[in-house]
């Protein structure tokens, strides 16, 4: 059986951001496919497809804070995009995160409660990490 609204959630387990939006997906009774990008990686031909889908830019998901973007000359607005691809490939670690796909929409969910707005239907209430409650 398939299922009529399926999620993937490329997601990082250490990313407080991601598993908001995660545990926001599943409050809202989903269950998601998870993909833990470091771990599986990033082939060219997925991010092509999810930047396409998201109508971004590579340096529009480049993870700066906690990644070696900098350290890689990433940061400088002149680095064309194939490098950055080049290097998110490379790395998996410089796509920021959490990136939700669903029949909806595809997007970098940051601040985490972006995710509800790719969802038909939501949790009536949740509370973050940090306590923040946030109500759809």
């Amino acid at each position: 059986m398939t299922d009529p609204f399926p999620i993937t959630v490329y997601h990082n387990p250490d990313c407080g951001t991601s598993r908001n939006a995660l545990a926001m997906i599943e409050a809202a009774g989903y269950a998601p496919t998870i993909v833990e990008y470091r771990k599986a990686g990033w082939t060219r031909a997925q991010l092509d497809a999810l930047l396409a889908a998201m109508g971004a830019k590579p340096r529009d998901v480049l993870r700066e804070k906690g990644a070696p973007a900098a350290e890689l000359g990433l940061l400088d607005p002149s680095v064309p995009d194939e490098a950055i691809l080049e290097a998110m490939v490379e790395h998996p670690i410089l796509v920021n995160r959490p990136i939700v796909v669903t029949p909806t929409g595809t997007k970098l969910c940051r601040p985490s409660e972006a995710v509800l707005a790719l969802l038909d239907r939501k949790p009536a209430e949740f509370t973050k990490e940090d306590g923040e409650i946030v109500r759809p």
